[in-house]
């Protein structure tokens, strides 16, 4: 019985899954001129919750409760929000504003349809900040949203757009050929802000547009090219993203450059001492920090609403456990980017600005680090985290 099962298994149906691998594999190849990694993650993250992949079986069609709204077409733009933070970044002093909205890592980003009317639906409701990367594939739906809201009311030069270059796009000529193609995805004149989205590719390897240079090297000729696309003006600001103390301290040893504008990495009360020694280190040099993963990422979203002193403060403030961990990050000195395609959920994000939590509010939270929710999130024990 237990022979005749494995024989199933191995000669039917394992070829069959190595063959949908295989083609799933090839697919994500397929077009030289997006990531494959973004093709990956364009299919796994819907999946991963549920739903049909837009990208294999059509967008606008298979999300269902999670599809955004039309935005109806008599809406009028809504006051910005009252009290609203900003960054003053180095070089240009331009004015980032410490709340936005993440365009990756739902499956509403990965839907054309959902993208474009989500962009449209926040910039009308007074939000102005979008992040987006080359990666997430939706920098057209995006530029659209875009498009719509400036239709109706909202002005370019109060939209701040941040965008991301993938790694296997480094290297100076092809940092110089690239990043133009994002304006023309995106229908715009000029990007407010373009990070390089981690230190290395996935695969550890050295892009082809580094070839012959080590990481280090590709790195710093990347941020040569972010530079010289600022001067020329296509580029208001460059930064990095997930980037360490170590790599900041190798593009700053570079002269006649960009200064680095900001620096977007996981940030929570339970991320490993190295994101806090790195965030210490960027509010030293004046390097603004983005946040992204305020609820500990997207596997622990859950497990965060169960912490009870999350649930505490919460209650005394009459908000959502979100809302506090947003304006824990906005108070410990970083922006966030909290993602979601629901109207409402936009709105509750950017009421972070209307409360404020104590210092001891702030210092309950600090505390977390060393609390046993430290190893719910991280698999450590407290005090383990170094």
């Amino acid at each position: 019985m237990i022979g005749s099962i494995l024989r199933i298994v191995f000669m039917r149906i394992l070829p069959v899954v190595v063959a949908l691998v295989a083609i799933f594999l090839g697919w994500c190849h397929l077009d030289e001129s997006v990531p494959w990694e973004g093709r990956f993650f364009a299919v796994l993250m819907p999946l991963l919750k549920g739903y049909l992949p837009p990208a294999l079986f059509g967008h606008g069609v298979h999300l269902g409760s999670k599809m955004t709204p039309p935005v109806p077409s008599s809406m009028e733009p809504q006051p910005r929000p009252e009290d609203e933070l900003f960054f003053d970044l180095p070089g240009s002093g331009d004015a980032m504003p410490m709340a936005g909205i993440g365009m990756c890592c739902r499956p509403s980003a990965y839907d054309d349809v959902a993208v474009e009317r989500t962009i449209e639906w926040y910039l009308l409701k007074g939000g102005r900040h979008i992040d987006g990367a080359h990666l997430y594939l939706n920098h057209a739906a995006i530029g659209r949203g875009i498009a719509n809201a400036i239709q109706k009311g909202v002005p370019r030069n109060e939209i701040f757009l941040t965008t991301k270059l993938w790694p296997s796009d480094f290297g100076y000529n092809r940092t110089l050929e690239k990043v133009p193609t994002f304006l023309e995805e995106l229908g715009l004149d000029y990007i407010n802000m373009v990070l390089m989205h981690f230190p290395l590719k996935m695969t550890k390897t050295i892009p082809s547009g580094c070839a012959g240079l080590t990481i280090n090297e590709c790195r710093k000729d990347t941020w040569k090219a972010l530079s010289e696309l600022r001067t020329r003006g296509i580029v208001r600001n460059v930064g990095v993203s997930n980037f360490g103390k170590h790599h900041l301290e190798e593009l700053m040893e570079l002269e006649n450059v960009a200064p680095i504008a900001n620096n977007q990495i996981a940030w929570n009360p339970w991320v490993p001492r190295e994101w806090i020694e790195t965030v210490d280190f960027c509010k030293r040099h004046q390097i603004s920090v983005t946040g992204y993963n305020s609820l500990g990422g997207s596997l622990q979203h859950h497990q965060a609403k169960t912490v009870q002193q999350l649930q505490d403060l919460a209650a005394k403030h009459n908000r959502s456990i979100s809302n506090i961990m947003l304006r824990w990050a906005l108070q410990s000195g970083a922006a966030v980017i909290p993602g979601t395609g629901n109207p409402d959920y936009m709105e509750e994000n950017m009421s972070v600005y209307d409360f404020e939590l104590s210092d001891d509010d702030m210092d309950t939270i600090d505390s977390l680090r060393d609390s046993d929710s430290a190893e719910m999130f991280y698999g450590m024990k407290p005090g383990q985290l170094d």
